[in-house]
């Protein structure tokens, strides 16, 4: 068996990693449907993704001539050099797989160079984890059932759940990692087990024993998993607190904080800007990027308590509605389905389901009575 290792045209690359931008499939079809790993699916995307910008740098396609003189030459090289031992200094611990996407395995450098210069093992680069087989999926799918159900069953009554229903063994290994997979987690009273990620600030809780009267007065924000027949997205919403309107949402095969901040840049569009955004503390909402565009709205940004399981009901309501009135009666087959089928869903929810808290009206009705 020959060790080479299989490359793959620029241009098979570009495709792969359009149709992973799309948010149409999930990664495992993806990668299925082109014949590469879902991991090279990832990096190709976040490759693509993170050059983008580079096209329209150099708008004629030239870029600028370096400088002829060798003493500048000179220079530049000491000034560069000065700068990225600085930056080392500067820049907050990095995941091996957001290391990983940086890598370009086509690119000028060898991979051995790329890994040095980022200080990520090439162990630790070359790593394919497996993706999920039919089994998990289906295992997966009872989870979400039940946890959307009893959200207070953790990994030990998951697992006795699924042994009893399914009439198998299976051990809480397997169904911690599943639940950390799909971003399950027990609601119940605890102590401070987790901080935030390395740059984060967590704010304080907002709406507690404040009066909503009026649209546009506070909105909300949550992300739940989507099982499918082959894989699973993630699907994040925007809502607003008083009507129960949903005001953006989008679809993602991986849990990077882009699509939220495409949401909330669609909500804004659509709908101005509210007084309060509250979210739970995931880094998605946390980070930078989702932050900052709150901060240059002046929208003041609430965040769940560890120990107020409830404190985001109305969106945590919306995704029990979404799965058993949708998601779980039509099984969509993959994201090309999933995509118009939810478009449809919100359609109906907006405009034509009516809600016994908002007097029988529907959230559109509600939204637009009061602005």
């Amino acid at each position: 068996m020959s060790d080479k290792r299989k490359k793959h045209a620029a241009g098979f690359k570009a495709k792969v990693a359009l149709d992973a931008l799309r948010e149409r499939e999930s990664v495992r079809e993806i990668s299925t449907r082109h014949g590469v790993h879902s991991t090279q699916v990832n990096l190709w995307k976040a490759q693509l993704r993170d050059a983008a910008a580079g096209i329209f740098e150099h708008p004629s396609g030239k870029p600028g001539k370096l400088p002829d003189r060798e003493a500048e030459l000179f220079e530049q090289i000491g000034r560069l050099k000065m700068e990225l031992e600085w930056l080392k200094k500067k820049i907050p611990p990095i995941s091996a797989g957001d290391l990983r996407a940086l890598v370009d395995p086509g690119g000028r450098f060898p991979v051995a160079r790329q890994c040095a210069l980022l200080g990520l093992p090439r162990s630790s680069y070359y790593y394919r984890p497996a993706t999920e087989s039919p089994e998990n999926l289906g295992l997966m799918r009872m989870m979400d059932e039940e946890h959307t159900d009893h959200p207070f069953l953790g990994v030990r009554g998951m697992t006795l759940f699924l042994n009893r229903t399914d009439g198998g063994v299976w051990n809480t290994k397997r169904v911690r990692r599943l639940m950390r997979l799909m971003g399950l987690e027990a609601i119940y009273p605890k102590p401070h087990l987790s901080q935030p990620g390395a740059g984060h600030t967590i704010h304080p809780y907002l709406l507690r024993d404040v009066e909503i009267v009026r649209p546009n007065q506070a909105w909300c924000s949550d992300i739940t998993y989507i099982p499918m027949r082959s894989g699973f997205m993630y699907l994040v919403a925007v809502m607003d607190w008083y009507s129960r309107r949903v005001l953006a949402w989008e679809l993602s095969n991986t849990l990077e904080a882009g699509f939220c901040t495409d949401a909330l840049d669609a909500a804004f569009a659509a709908f101005g800007t509210p007084e309060i955004f509250n979210t739970d503390q995931g880094s998605q909402f946390t980070g930078a990027a989702f932050q900052g565009r709150l901060a240059g709205r002046g929208v003041r940004p609430s965040m769940d308590g560890r120990r107020r399981a409830l404190d985001n009901v109305f969106i945590e309501r919306l995704w029990r509605s979404v799965k058993y009135e949708d998601v779980y009666l039509r099984c969509y087959e993959s994201g090309a389905t999933l995509w118009p089928g939810l478009k449809t869903y919100f359609g109906y929810y907006n405009h034509r389901r009516p809600h016994q808290g908002l007097g029988g009206r529907t959230p559109n009705e509600a939204y637009d009575d009061r602005t």
